[in-house]
Protein backbone atom coordinates (compact mmCIF):
# COMPACT_ATOMS: atom_id res chain seq x y z
CA UNK A 1 0.00 0.00 0.00
CA UNK A 2 1.24 3.48 -0.90
CA UNK A 3 1.54 5.58 2.27
CA UNK A 4 2.93 8.68 0.54
CA UNK A 5 0.74 11.71 1.21
CA UNK A 6 -0.96 12.96 -1.98
CA UNK A 7 -0.03 16.54 -1.06
CA UNK A 8 2.00 18.05 1.76
CA UNK A 9 2.67 21.69 2.48
CA UNK A 10 5.92 21.80 4.44
CA UNK A 11 6.47 25.13 6.24
CA UNK A 12 4.93 26.99 3.31
CA UNK A 13 4.71 30.77 3.20
CA UNK A 14 2.81 32.43 0.35
CA UNK A 15 0.95 35.62 -0.44
CA UNK A 16 0.10 38.34 -2.91
CA UNK A 17 2.38 41.28 -3.65
CA UNK A 18 3.87 42.47 -0.37
CA UNK A 19 1.20 40.75 1.70
CA UNK A 20 2.08 37.43 3.33
CA UNK A 21 -1.05 35.28 3.72
CA UNK A 22 0.32 31.88 4.73
CA UNK A 23 3.11 31.90 7.27
CA UNK A 24 5.04 28.66 7.76
CA UNK A 25 1.99 26.45 7.21
CA UNK A 26 2.46 22.68 7.52
CA UNK A 27 -0.32 20.40 6.31
CA UNK A 28 -0.42 16.88 4.85
CA UNK A 29 -3.35 15.03 3.31
CA UNK A 30 -4.42 11.44 3.85
CA UNK A 31 -5.42 9.38 0.81
CA UNK A 32 -9.14 8.68 0.42
CA UNK A 33 -10.37 11.25 2.94
CA UNK A 34 -12.27 14.53 2.88
CA UNK A 35 -10.63 17.53 4.55
CA UNK A 36 -12.62 20.72 5.12
CA UNK A 37 -10.71 23.98 5.46
CA UNK A 38 -12.66 26.58 7.43
CA UNK A 39 -11.95 29.96 8.94
CA UNK A 40 -12.97 33.61 8.94
CA UNK A 41 -13.00 35.70 5.76
CA UNK A 42 -9.47 36.62 4.73
CA UNK A 43 -7.89 33.93 6.88
CA UNK A 44 -6.08 32.26 3.96
CA UNK A 45 -8.37 29.32 3.16
CA UNK A 46 -8.40 29.77 -0.62
CA UNK A 47 -4.68 30.52 -0.59
CA UNK A 48 -4.07 27.05 0.87
CA UNK A 49 -5.88 25.53 -2.13
CA UNK A 50 -3.95 27.68 -4.58
CA UNK A 51 -0.62 26.72 -3.01
CA UNK A 52 -1.52 23.02 -3.14
CA UNK A 53 -2.11 23.24 -6.89
CA UNK A 54 0.89 25.52 -7.62
CA UNK A 55 -1.50 28.23 -8.78
CA UNK A 56 0.37 30.49 -6.37
CA UNK A 57 4.17 30.31 -5.96
CA UNK A 58 5.50 29.71 -2.48
CA UNK A 59 7.87 32.22 -0.89
CA UNK A 60 9.44 29.62 1.36
CA UNK A 61 8.91 26.00 2.25
CA UNK A 62 7.98 23.30 -0.22
CA UNK A 63 4.84 21.69 -1.65
CA UNK A 64 5.22 17.93 -2.10
CA UNK A 65 3.06 16.14 -4.66
CA UNK A 66 3.14 12.38 -4.18
CA UNK A 67 6.35 12.90 -2.22
CA UNK A 68 8.09 15.01 -4.89
CA UNK A 69 8.68 18.74 -5.03
CA UNK A 70 5.76 20.12 -7.05
CA UNK A 71 8.18 22.41 -8.89
CA UNK A 72 9.58 19.32 -10.65
CA UNK A 73 6.23 18.79 -12.41
CA UNK A 74 5.02 20.52 -15.55
CA UNK A 75 1.45 21.86 -15.69
CA UNK A 76 0.11 18.69 -17.32
CA UNK A 77 1.91 16.51 -14.81
CA UNK A 78 0.21 18.36 -11.95
CA UNK A 79 -3.17 18.24 -13.71
CA UNK A 80 -2.95 14.46 -14.04
CA UNK A 81 -2.73 14.22 -10.25
CA UNK A 82 -4.73 17.20 -8.99
CA UNK A 83 -8.06 18.66 -10.14
CA UNK A 84 -9.05 22.14 -8.97
CA UNK A 85 -12.57 23.57 -8.96
CA UNK A 86 -12.28 27.31 -8.21
CA UNK A 87 -14.97 29.62 -6.88
CA UNK A 88 -17.58 30.53 -9.49
CA UNK A 89 -15.94 28.91 -12.55
CA UNK A 90 -16.94 30.31 -15.93
CA UNK A 91 -17.10 28.91 -19.47
CA UNK A 92 -17.60 30.30 -23.00
CA UNK A 93 -21.27 30.93 -23.92
CA UNK A 94 -23.04 28.06 -25.67
CA UNK A 95 -20.68 25.33 -24.47
CA UNK A 96 -22.54 22.06 -23.95
CA UNK A 97 -22.15 19.89 -20.89
CA UNK A 98 -20.26 17.24 -22.87
CA UNK A 99 -17.93 19.83 -24.40
CA UNK A 100 -17.14 21.18 -20.95
CA UNK A 101 -16.44 17.73 -19.53
CA UNK A 102 -14.23 16.87 -22.51
CA UNK A 103 -12.01 19.82 -21.56
CA UNK A 104 -11.04 17.80 -18.51
CA UNK A 105 -9.02 15.49 -20.77
CA UNK A 106 -6.62 18.28 -21.75
CA UNK A 107 -3.76 16.97 -19.54
CA UNK A 108 -3.87 13.70 -21.51
CA UNK A 109 -4.58 14.91 -25.06
CA UNK A 110 -3.44 18.50 -25.45
CA UNK A 111 -5.61 21.38 -26.62
CA UNK A 112 -6.53 19.95 -30.04
CA UNK A 113 -5.83 16.28 -29.39
CA UNK A 114 -8.30 13.49 -30.00
CA UNK A 115 -9.94 11.94 -26.98
CA UNK A 116 -9.30 8.37 -28.01
CA UNK A 117 -11.08 5.39 -26.48
CA UNK A 118 -9.79 6.01 -22.96
CA UNK A 119 -10.83 9.65 -23.09
CA UNK A 120 -14.31 8.89 -24.38
CA UNK A 121 -14.81 6.32 -21.62
CA UNK A 122 -13.59 8.80 -19.00
CA UNK A 123 -16.03 11.45 -20.19
CA UNK A 124 -18.96 9.02 -20.31
CA UNK A 125 -18.10 7.73 -16.83
CA UNK A 126 -17.92 11.28 -15.44
CA UNK A 127 -21.29 12.19 -16.95
CA UNK A 128 -22.87 9.04 -15.53
CA UNK A 129 -21.39 9.42 -12.05
CA UNK A 130 -22.62 13.00 -11.78
CA UNK A 131 -26.09 12.16 -13.14
CA UNK A 132 -25.63 14.31 -16.24
CA UNK A 133 -25.73 11.74 -19.04
CA UNK A 134 -29.16 13.00 -20.15
CA UNK A 135 -27.91 16.60 -20.08
CA UNK A 136 -24.82 16.01 -22.22
CA UNK A 137 -26.02 17.99 -25.25
CA UNK A 138 -27.59 20.83 -23.31
CA UNK A 139 -25.83 24.22 -23.16
CA UNK A 140 -24.24 24.74 -19.78
CA UNK A 141 -25.85 28.16 -19.35
CA UNK A 142 -29.33 26.58 -19.52
CA UNK A 143 -28.75 24.45 -16.42
CA UNK A 144 -29.63 25.24 -12.83
CA UNK A 145 -26.86 26.27 -10.45
CA UNK A 146 -26.66 22.79 -8.94
CA UNK A 147 -26.55 21.12 -12.34
CA UNK A 148 -23.79 23.46 -13.50
CA UNK A 149 -21.76 22.71 -10.41
CA UNK A 150 -22.14 18.98 -11.06
CA UNK A 151 -20.95 19.57 -14.63
CA UNK A 152 -17.78 21.18 -13.30
CA UNK A 153 -17.28 18.26 -10.94
CA UNK A 154 -17.70 15.98 -13.97
CA UNK A 155 -14.92 17.89 -15.75
CA UNK A 156 -12.68 17.30 -12.73
CA UNK A 157 -13.54 13.59 -12.78
CA UNK A 158 -12.82 13.26 -16.50
CA UNK A 159 -9.41 14.73 -15.75
CA UNK A 160 -8.61 11.47 -13.98
CA UNK A 161 -6.78 13.01 -11.00
CA UNK A 162 -6.89 11.27 -7.64
CA UNK A 163 -6.94 14.51 -5.61
CA UNK A 164 -9.78 17.03 -5.90
CA UNK A 165 -9.50 20.58 -4.54
CA UNK A 166 -12.79 22.46 -4.22
CA UNK A 167 -12.91 26.15 -3.32
CA UNK A 168 -16.33 26.89 -1.79
CA UNK A 169 -18.25 24.41 -3.99
CA UNK A 170 -21.64 25.27 -2.44
CA UNK A 171 -21.44 29.05 -2.94
CA UNK A 172 -24.63 30.54 -4.47
CA UNK A 173 -26.44 27.18 -4.36
CA UNK A 174 -29.77 26.71 -2.61
CA UNK A 175 -30.00 24.21 0.25
CA UNK A 176 -31.05 21.21 -1.84
CA UNK A 177 -28.32 21.72 -4.42
CA UNK A 178 -25.74 22.17 -1.68
CA UNK A 179 -26.59 18.72 -0.35
CA UNK A 180 -26.62 17.22 -3.86
CA UNK A 181 -23.11 18.47 -4.61
CA UNK A 182 -21.71 17.43 -1.22
CA UNK A 183 -23.36 13.99 -1.40
CA UNK A 184 -21.79 13.55 -4.83
CA UNK A 185 -18.35 14.51 -3.54
CA UNK A 186 -18.67 12.15 -0.57
CA UNK A 187 -19.70 9.25 -2.81
CA UNK A 188 -16.73 9.89 -5.14
CA UNK A 189 -14.35 9.87 -2.21
CA UNK A 190 -15.66 6.44 -1.23
CA UNK A 191 -16.10 4.83 -4.65
CA UNK A 192 -12.92 6.19 -6.26
CA UNK A 193 -10.68 6.48 -3.18
CA UNK A 194 -10.25 10.16 -4.02
CA UNK A 195 -8.60 12.64 -1.71
CA UNK A 196 -10.78 15.72 -1.37
CA UNK A 197 -10.07 19.15 0.11
CA UNK A 198 -12.98 21.59 0.37
CA UNK A 199 -12.95 25.21 1.48
CA UNK A 200 -16.29 25.70 3.22
CA UNK A 201 -18.07 28.51 5.01
CA UNK A 202 -20.91 26.37 6.33
CA UNK A 203 -19.62 24.67 9.47
CA UNK A 204 -22.55 22.25 9.55
CA UNK A 205 -21.48 20.95 6.14
CA UNK A 206 -17.88 20.74 7.34
CA UNK A 207 -18.95 18.82 10.45
CA UNK A 208 -21.01 16.27 8.55
CA UNK A 209 -19.11 15.69 5.31
CA UNK A 210 -15.46 15.95 6.34
CA UNK A 211 -13.31 13.33 8.00
CA UNK A 212 -11.04 16.14 9.15
CA UNK A 213 -11.51 19.85 9.77
CA UNK A 214 -8.59 22.26 9.49
CA UNK A 215 -9.23 25.72 10.95
CA UNK A 216 -7.13 28.52 9.45
CA UNK A 217 -6.86 31.95 11.03
CA UNK A 218 -4.46 34.71 9.99
CA UNK A 219 -2.57 32.33 7.70
CA UNK A 220 -1.92 29.71 10.37
CA UNK A 221 -3.55 26.45 11.37
CA UNK A 222 -5.15 26.94 14.78
CA UNK A 223 -7.01 23.61 15.00
CA UNK A 224 -6.83 20.32 13.10
CA UNK A 225 -8.66 17.06 13.72
CA UNK A 226 -11.98 15.25 13.64
CA UNK A 227 -14.99 17.59 13.43
CA UNK A 228 -16.29 16.75 16.91
CA UNK A 229 -12.86 17.51 18.40
CA UNK A 230 -12.26 20.74 16.50
CA UNK A 231 -15.64 22.48 16.29
CA UNK A 232 -16.17 23.52 19.88
CA UNK A 233 -17.92 26.39 21.64
CA UNK A 234 -14.53 27.78 22.61
CA UNK A 235 -13.22 27.72 19.04
CA UNK A 236 -16.35 29.42 17.71
CA UNK A 237 -15.78 32.25 20.17
CA UNK A 238 -12.03 32.67 19.76
CA UNK A 239 -11.76 32.21 15.98
CA UNK A 240 -15.13 33.31 14.61
CA UNK A 241 -16.07 35.73 17.40
CA UNK A 242 -19.51 34.26 18.02
CA UNK A 243 -21.26 32.46 20.83
CA UNK A 244 -22.62 29.11 19.64
CA UNK A 245 -24.39 25.94 20.59
CA UNK A 246 -22.83 22.66 19.43
CA UNK A 247 -25.06 19.59 19.48
CA UNK A 248 -25.80 16.34 17.69
CA UNK A 249 -29.32 15.61 16.47
CA UNK A 250 -30.47 12.36 18.08
CA UNK A 251 -32.54 11.23 15.09
CA UNK A 252 -30.20 12.01 12.16
CA UNK A 253 -26.88 11.80 13.98
CA UNK A 254 -25.84 15.06 12.35
CA UNK A 255 -23.67 17.56 14.18
CA UNK A 256 -24.83 21.17 14.29
CA UNK A 257 -22.94 24.40 15.01
CA UNK A 258 -25.58 27.02 15.78
CA UNK A 259 -24.29 30.60 16.17
CA UNK A 260 -26.44 32.58 18.58
CA UNK A 261 -24.74 35.98 18.52
CA UNK A 262 -21.51 37.84 19.01
CA UNK A 263 -21.80 37.63 22.76
CA UNK A 264 -21.22 41.36 23.06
Amino acid sequence: MNHVEPIRLAQVSAGYGQRVVLDGLDLGLQQGTITAIVGPNGSGKSTVIRAMARLLPTRSGVVLLDGQDIRSFGPRGIARLVSVLPQSPSSPPGLTVRELVELGRFPHTGLFGRLGVEGVLAVESALTLTGLADFAQRPLDELSGGERQRAWVALALAQGASTLLLDEPTTFLDVRHQFEVLDLVASLCTSRDMTVVMVLHDLVHAANYADRVVVVDDGRIVADGAPAEVLTVELMQTVFGVAARIFTDAESGRMFCLPIGTGS
